[in-house]
């Protein structure tokens, strides 16, 4: 790059490169080997016209060492072994973000959702034990106490 280059336009997002959003679940518009996470909905009556989506399942696609399928796959089989959803969103992450990093965002997101009455998580793993580790008043033993 020279000087007088233009600066590389810089992503709106730091993780998320592009999602798609609250698609049915026979609607695959999904490019292949798609590494990222993703969301199982099940479909309610909400207010009005807009529909109220309550979360079933949070997963990732993409994060295996030789990844041939990605999101995508795991979604498709989803939709064979899962009856209880009806939509699906998913958010690709560049490529610059690591198979560690995807793993982290989905444990973070099962923790998140663990404990909230309103969702009923069909995942059998609840977060990650770094996580609760780091929770611990030993994490925050050199912390400083904001005033």
């Amino acid at each position: 790059m020279t000087i007088d280059s233009p600066m590389p336009k810089q992503a709106p997002l730091r993780l998320i490169k592009r999602c798609r959003l609250h698609l049915e679940r026979d609607d695959w518009k999904i490019p292949s080997v798609t590494r990222g996470i993703y969301v199982l909905y099940r479909a309610g009556a909400g207010h009005g016209k807009k529909k109220k989506f309550e979360v079933f399942y949070i997963g990732v696609g993409g994060v295996s060492k030789n990844a041939s399928s990605g999101v995508g796959g795991r979604i498709k089989h989803h939709a064979k072994t899962k009856s209880k959803w009806t939509h699906y969103s998913f958010f690709e992450v560049h490529d610059n973000i690591s198979r560690e990093e995807i793993l982290e965002l989905e444990a973070l997101f099962l923790r998140i959702f663990r404990h909230d009455p309103r969702i009923k998580l069909a995942n059998v793993q609840l977060g990650s034990k770094i996580l609760k580790r780091l929770s611990k008043d030993s994490a925050w033993a050199r912390a400083k106490p904001t005033r």
